[in-house]
């Protein structure tokens, strides 16, 4: 064996035997972390359930009871309240009025109470989507570090799109009805000011990723901001663009659902009274249109996204 090879195999295992005290370092200092994460789980739920009034532990062998006081006696009844048939159960009371619920459009053609409430939830979003993509597209491009160069007037922008997503939609819904009253409103305000901050975060992560080739060809022709904007960089992340906004309106339906719980209006607010009334038909009914509704949105949303981007943007490169 030769000076040269005895060198390069004891600098080989020197390699080896660092790598490996880094290996054990990285799974000590990884599962230390991990034992420390549990144990401050364990402690905050400990004391979570010392200061609520029904234990969490002792309460959970009844975690069952809340499904079987939905559970309808008969299942017909869960499609009769979804489209407003007439319940040969009903003696008066609220939980099988389902007829009187009808939203009559001519003669004796009507829209059931449901569908009218879930087309309610879907407008909320779809408004609320449109103007956050309205007001993000203009403020992901003058807080894009690549394209505005003030980096004062970057700051302005990006702080206030964070002030934007900061607070929950329902803080944000709570201080609009203050002045615009409970109601589709202040959901749509709720909803559209949070879009705004968090589709501007997303588009402007685009913008700092365009090729700026075209945006100096146009600059040195003299074209000016604007033009720049609408011809060299616009084209380029509007297909982007608009697989974010896509995205963002199948949050937008989920959230509408919510505020609806609230005040909000829409398909959310008569789930709540639905379920806290112990009404088993009239909340499958609504769980179940809430279920086939989102499930469409997202399927037409995922199909249409493919046909902007691309399909090979959802393939796993070689």
């Amino acid at each position: 064996m030769t000076l040269s090879t005895t060198i390069h195999s004891e600098a080989t295992r020197q390699q080896a035997d660092a790598w490996r005290r880094q290996t054990s370092l990285r799974r000590f200092y990884t599962a230390l972390g991990v034992g420390l994460l549990l144990v401050a789980m364990v402690a905050t739920m400990w004391f979570a359930d010392e200061a609520n009034a029904g234990h969490f532990f002792e309460r959970l062998p009844h975690i069952l009871d809340f499904l079987s006081w939905l559970i309808p006696k008969d299942w017909n009844d869960v499609w009769r309240a979804l489209f407003d048939i007439a319940s040969p159960h009903d003696k008066g009371t609220q939980e099988f009025n389902f007829p009187l619920g009808r939203v009559y459009i001519w003669g004796g053609f009507y829209i059931p109470e449901y569908f009218e409430l879930m087309l309610t939830t879907v407008n909320v979003a779809l408004v609320s989507t449109f103007i956050g993509f309205v007001f993000a597209v203009p403020f992901s491009f003058i807080a894009a570090r690549n394209l505005t160069p003030s980096p004062i007037l970057r700051l302005i922008v990006k702080r206030f799109m964070e002030l934007l997503r900061a607070f929950p939609e329902i803080v944000i819904a709570g201080l609009f009805a203050a002045i615009v009253s409970i109601g589709p409103v202040a959901a749509i305000i709720a909803i559209g000011l949070h879009s705004i901050g968090a589709l501007g975060k997303l588009f402007y992560e685009i913008n700092e990723n365009i090729d700026m080739r075209p945006e100096e060809g146009l600059r040195a022709v003299g074209a000016n901001w604007i033009e720049r904007v609408r011809f060299a960089d616009l084209p380029q992340v509007l297909p982007n663009f608009m697989s974010y906004t896509l995205l963002r309106i199948e949050i937008n339906v989920r959230i509408s659902t919510i505020m609806g719980a609230v005040g909000g209006g829409g398909i959310g607010e008569e789930l709540k009274l639905a379920i806290s009334r112990g009404f088993g038909a009239k909340t499958l009914a609504l769980v179940l249109l809430l279920f086939i509704t989102i499930f469409l949105v997202d399927q037409f949303s995922a199909w249409l996204r493919r046909k902007l981007v691309g399909e090979q943007a959802f393939l796993m490169s070689a």
